[in-house]
């Protein structure tokens, strides 16, 4: 018997066409998660998008699963580490919504101009007030993107055909990539200042929340319009209402919401903001190409072969992963703090294998690596199968070095981070069981993290630099767990990281920065 299918979800007809093509498919949607267990074992696929949960449970039960689709970017509704560990490979379509996404903004931004909406609705209370909604043409202002991934890469391409200045922000696309895209790169204060228009187009992580805020706006032009078809929460949503009410921003369109549904939300009190239900990827065309790119990957891992975006890593042979899982979790925060200790434009990586681990495949070291410097900004999880695709999207220049020796013969991975600004260095290893940071910026550490947060301060090593610090996070009630000072001299340059059970606020850490003998201070979180 050839292999079955289930569609749990609705997805475009031509997606189950291609799926007829080498399996038996069944369509039943709506089915409860009891109704789902009790079948899924006669199924070697399941395909699902946001209405399905398939939780544990249902994964335990499909004894005969291979591969879970999701016609859709997230997989937030399927237990990843529960079918990597049956080792069931789930795969998405990360980029079959990027064009309507794109087309979207660009339609807000052009009914922002004109103020469209607002003019058809007066016209339908049979008015006629052609003076009320004068518009501004798009062709010579300033766009700010903010976010240059497939989706804010889209969009500028756009802008160009309408003659738009572009500038952008993203600190993880190099400088060769955007200017590929006519796209300027500078500051985000820069950007706020001189934008017409804002468009974002980042993910929403603890970074990116409130992204923009009173804060932000207050650096904006009186006349700036902004447009939010990412994910809700990364402008926040009080200060850009109070922000249009108040005349300090000229109109806002916003796709997408803190808290969805969301048809009583408070934006749509005010005409000079237009609001859509989440219509970003809600386009005939972009449910046919999610439909159609899981069906050809779950075709794929039907027949054996690798899918294009499977967002976990497949098994690996048990004797490899012996030897280089204790080394994953290190690799992934090398990676992290390499990011979070860089300034300015990224533009290469330097991965370094020294001891053991140069003797092996490494690629899965790699993704963890690529999934560390990526996170503030990967729509999906990232896995040995993406990675390499992940990274090239981004125009990420990736160098791999392999010492079987090393310093002192110690299993490490090493990261460098080069910038426009300058380079971040990061070492670490694994000491009983869990990672363990060599190095930072050159200077030996030996810090094995526990703690939520480190607070990272180059200084000058003279007495009572430990204490000025100590003593403003005691006044500020913020907990030290623990504290290293990587030096190469007495009297010298030194580098101070403090784990802190607290997380201090902005401000707190601009003041540690204050301190005489302080050359910088960065807060970074694990």
């Amino acid at each position: 018997m050839g292999a079955r299918v289930l569609v749990a979800d609705p997805i475009a007809q031509d997606g189950i066409e291609i799926l007829l093509r080498e399996a038996q498919v069944d369509v039943r949607t709506g089915l409860s998660n009891e109704e789902l267990c009790a079948v899924i074992a006669e199924y070697d696929a399941l395909v699902v998008r946001s209405e399905t949960r398939v939780t544990a449970e249902v994964i335990g039960a499909g004894t005969r699963l291979q591969v879970i689709g999701r016609a859709g970017v997230g997989v937030d509704n399927i237990d990843i580490p529960a079918a990597t560990q049956r080792g069931i490979v789930v795969v998405n379509a990360p980029t079959g919504n990027t064009i309507s996404a794109a087309e979207h903004t660009v339609g807000l931004m052009l009914a922002l101009a004109r103020h469209i909406p607002q003019a058809d609705a007066s016209l339908r209370a049979r008015e006629w007030k052609r003076s009320k909604y004068v518009g501004v043409e798009l062709r010579g202002k300033t766009l700010g993107v903010i976010g240059l991934g497939q989706v804010g890469s889209e969009v500028a391409r756009r802008a160009r055909g309408l003659e738009m200045r572009l500038i952008g922000h993203d600190p993880f696309v190099p400088e060769e990539r955007a200017r590929a895209l006519g796209v300027e790169l500078v500051e985000l204060p820069e950007l706020l200042r001189l934008a017409d228009f804002i468009t974002v187009h980042t993910t929403l992580t603890t970074g990116t929340r409130g992204l923009i805020a009173e804060e932000e706006i207050a650096q904006m032009k009186p006349s700036v319009r902004l447009i939010n078809t990412a994910r809700g929460g990364i402008i926040e949503e009080t200060a850009l209402l109070e922000a249009v009410r108040s005349g300090r921003v000229a109109g806002a369109a916003v796709d997408v919401f803190s808290k969805e549904p969301a048809p009583e939300t408070p934006l749509a009190t005010d005409e000079r903001i237009i609001v859509t239900p989440h219509l970003g990827a809600s386009t005939a065309e972009a449910q046919e190409r999610v439909a159609v790119d899981v069906a050809a990957q779950i075709l794929a891992v039907l027949r054996g072969e690798p899918a294009a975006y499977a967002v976990n890593a497949p098994m690996v042979a048990p004797e490899t992963m012996s030897i280089l899982s204790p080394y994953l979790a290190a690799a992934e925060l090398v990676g992290s703090l390499a990011t979070q200790l860089s300034e300015g434009q990224l533009r290469s990586v330097e991965i370094a294998y020294s001891g053991d681990l140069a003797l092996h495949d490494t690629t899965v070291l790699r993704a963890a690596v690529i999934r560390g410097l990526l996170k503030p900004v990967s729509e999906g999880n990232i896995s040995v199968v993406n990675a390499n695709l992940v990274a090239e999207q981004r125009g990420l220049h990736i160098v791999e070095l392999k010492d079987t020796e090393g310093e002192d013969g110690l299993s490490a991975v090493t990261v460098t981070v080069q910038t426009r600004t300058g380079k971040s260095t990061v070492s670490g290893s694994v000491e009983h069981g869990l990672p363990h940071i060599l190095s930072l910026h050159g200077l030996r550490v030996d810090l094995t993290p526990s703690a939520g947060f480190l607070l990272l301060c180059d200084n000058t090593d003279r007495p009572g630099m430990i204490g000025a610090v100590g003593t403003r996070m005691g006044a500020w009630d913020i907990n030290i767990s623990a504290m290293k000072v990587g030096r190469r001299a007495a009297r010298g340059h030194a580098l101070m990281v403090l784990e802190l059970d607290d997380e201090p606020a902005d401000d707190q850490v601009k003041e540690i920065e204050s301190i005489p003998g302080i050359n910088w201070a960065r807060l970074v979180r694990l």
